[in-house]
């Protein structure tokens, strides 16, 4: 148990730059102190104590704003950032180097008996404000970006955001992997997602408008040749496209679509 508690520690240094030394961290981290405490009110859990072990973790949740269940099943090396407003219900089970974040929820969605909360995978990293909901499992490595909220399995390795959470793919140019094997080094990746993931909404928005913008060029391509061959001439005055709702933050993909709406 103490090899455990001094692993969890250690990774306080490996993963918050801020962490200056052991005396700093074991008496101004939250996250850590929720940790310890949790760790003894699971052994009591586990002797059957229940009522003590959920006193204490009631005791803890007020010292420190973290709500741990004791029958959470937690792993080695789990560090909690900041740590306020986060809740781990009772049937909860987490693997090993997982980081959390303020205001991250690993809850139920039944009030049914047995398993109810999610199962995360080794090294899975959850945003602030991230809500993971029912006997769902996240796979290692995973990564929930903030205020997301995950109803469905993620597959090992990928990137959710958005409410319902969606899986993302990530545009990894050189720089991008160059800034993912710096994480990959220190075991870090800031709130689960980074400025190279691509919305999956505002991806098949533009998607679509490409579509649409394309279709009309090939329209306008065969009135040509209706109108060549000697047939009536097609009408394409079409009523224009709205403004968009969202504009790209891309610069050449809001000149894109501009000169798709100019098009029509």
């Amino acid at each position: 148990m103490f090899k455990r508690i001094k692993s969890d520690i250690q990774c306080v240094f490996e993963r918050d730059p801020a962490a200056r030394n052991t005396f700093e961290v074991l008496t101004t981290y939250p996250g850590l102190h929720a940790i310890l405490w949790y760790r003894l009110a699971h052994k009591l859990w586990q002797w059957n104590w229940k009522w003590l072990a959920r006193w204490l973790s009631t005791l803890a949740r007020w010292l420190t704003g973290i709500e741990i269940h004791p029958a959470a099943k937690i792993g080695e090396r789990f560090f909690i950032d900041h740590g306020m407003g986060v809740v781990i219900g009772e049937t909860a089970e987490i693997g090993d180097d997982c980081t959390l974040y303020h205001g991250v929820t690993l809850g139920g969605t039944s009030w049914q008996a047995g398993k109810r909360h999610p199962t995360l995978g080794n090294g899975v990293v959850v945003g602030a404000g991230a809500k993971v909901l029912g006997p769902i499992t996240v796979g290692d490595e995973a990564r929930i970006g903030s205020n997301a909220v995950v109803l469905k399995e993620v597959p090992p390795g990928r990137t959710v955001v958005g409410v319902p959470g969606r899986v993302v793919v990530r545009n990894m140019d050189e720089k991008a992997r160059r800034r993912k094997k710096m994480a990959e080094k220190i075991g870090f990746d800031a709130y689960g997602v980074g400025q190279e993931v691509e919305d999956p909404v505002e991806k098949a928005i533009y998607s679509l408008l490409e579509h649409v913008q394309s279709q009309d060029e090939k329209l306008e391509a065969l009135s040509e040749q209706i109108r060549a061959l000697g047939g009536e001439p097609v009408e394409m005055d079409l009523p224009p496209l709205q403004d968009a709702v969202l504009e790209p933050d891309d610069p050449k993909q809001a000149a894109h679509l501009h000169e798709g709406k100019n098009n029509t």
